[in-house]
């Protein structure tokens, strides 16, 4: 049934009128309740490129420590397996020269000549195994961000010497992740390590009877053995840790849909482009707006020299400007309501502001939500009282 139109917003919405009023009153805050769903302050957008970009200027990136690990100990190991032969004979050709030489004369030039043969000595055996694990760090950490340099991370800020933010970081759910994460790695390799002991601890003792080189070699057979199963549990964990750690990045870079349209608007450009690509927008919708007053619930007037249109049904976001207009534009929107038989409403207040604050396929904001409600709460009641007329 068609509905006449209303000159003004009647007595029913105020909590002073009528014995309908408390009725009314119930009805706009049911309406005011399912008009907080249209809140969208939750972050459930996806980070844009941009949002992402940012984070990482700022060392926010996704990446596992435990798999940094797993490599800079295999290339150690692995070095050290291959030349192990080379560099216990150099170091047990070298510590038998020192003791010769200690056994001779204990002088400043001998103790100097010794030091500084340990050192080559070192550099010699240490500096190989050194120069791989660095170059592997790097690369692991350039295929888990790419090329990165970040400063920010480590500049130094005030609010890290607050002793109350500080307690907060301790006890975030972050850290208690990473609390579980550390108390599950260590059980995990502790009882690793156990079954490659269990069976070799009772043979120990037997490596006294042994010459020395002997007993170093089935010592570095076990180190190598436990060593091996190690990284390949850390390699394990660190895959799996990456992927948590990539996941928590985007989950705290989720944006909000107001953050993405921010976002969106900051990169069009100068204020020029964006006043043309605004200005193009409304031109559009004013061409269409016309057709789609038709499918509108209410028109909100000042009465005379504004008219917004506001459609909502279940499922929306929120309530959608249709059309809006003033003077002439909004005497035609009027003349196409009425002819629809669409209620029109006589609010000044409301249609000023929604006339302000938005534009043609925009919702309405979240500040006018309650005026809405009550809007859309009276026009619904209006219905059911035509529709059993």
């Amino acid at each position: 049934m068609r509905c006449t139109a209303i000159s003004t917003l009647p007595c029913g919405l105020s909590a002073s009128c009528g014995p309908g009023a408390a009725q009314d009153t119930d009805e706009a805050l049911r309406f005011a309740f399912d008009l907080q769903l249209f809140a969208d302050g939750e972050k459930t957008e996806e980070p844009t490129a941009k949002k992402r970009e940012d984070a990482r200027k700022k060392g926010q990136v996704g990446k596992s420590q435990e798999l940094n690990t797993a490599f800079v100990l295999l290339a150690g190991f692995v070095y050290l397996f291959w030349m192990w032969d080379w560099v216990y004979a150099n170091i047990a050709a070298y510590t038998i020269y020192v003791f010769s030489n200690l056994s001779q004369s204990v002088d400043t030039e001998n103790i100097v000549r010794i030091f500084i043969g340990i050192i080559e000595i070192m550099a010699k055996t240490a500096f190989p195994v050194m120069m791989a694990i660095m170059a592997l760090g790097l690369a692991i950490n350039f295929y888990q961000v790419g090329f990165h340099i970040s400063t920010e991370a480590i500049g130094f800020k005030l609010s890290k010497l607050n002793p109350i933010n500080g307690f907060g970081r301790m006890f975030s759910k972050r850290s208690l992740i990473e609390l579980v994460k550390s108390i599950a790695k260590i059980i995990i390799i502790g009882l690793a390590l156990y079954y490659v002991l269990k069976d070799q601890i009772l043979a120990m003792p037997r490596f006294i009877y042994f010459d020395l080189e002997t007993s170093l070699g089935q010592i570095a057979d076990i180190i190598f053995g436990m060593a091996f199963k190690v990284i390949g549990i850390i390699f394990i964990l660190g895959v799996l840790d990456l992927m948590y750690q990539k996941w928590q990045t985007t989950q705290d870079l989720k944006m909000t849909k107001q953050e993405v349209k921010d976002e969106a608007k900051q990169s069009e450009g100068d204020p020029q482009i964006k006043g043309k690509i605004k200005q193009k927008q409304r031109e559009m919708a004013m061409a269409r707006m016309m057709q789609e007053v038709p499918k509108a619930d209410v028109i909100i007037t000042n009465p005379t020299h504004l008219a917004v249109a506001l459609e909502y049904h279940k499922g929306m976001v929120a309530p959608l400007v249709l059309a809006k207009g003033q003077d002439l534009v909004a005497q035609r929107i009027k003349d196409v309501a009425r002819d629809h038989g669409i209620a029109i409403v006589e609010n000044k207040p409301l249609a000023r502001a929604l006339y302000a604050s938005t534009e043609i396929g925009d919702v309405v904001p979240q500040e006018l939500y309650q005026a809405v409600a009550e809007v859309l709460a009276y026009v619904y009641r209006l219905k059911r009282r035509s529709a059993y007329a």
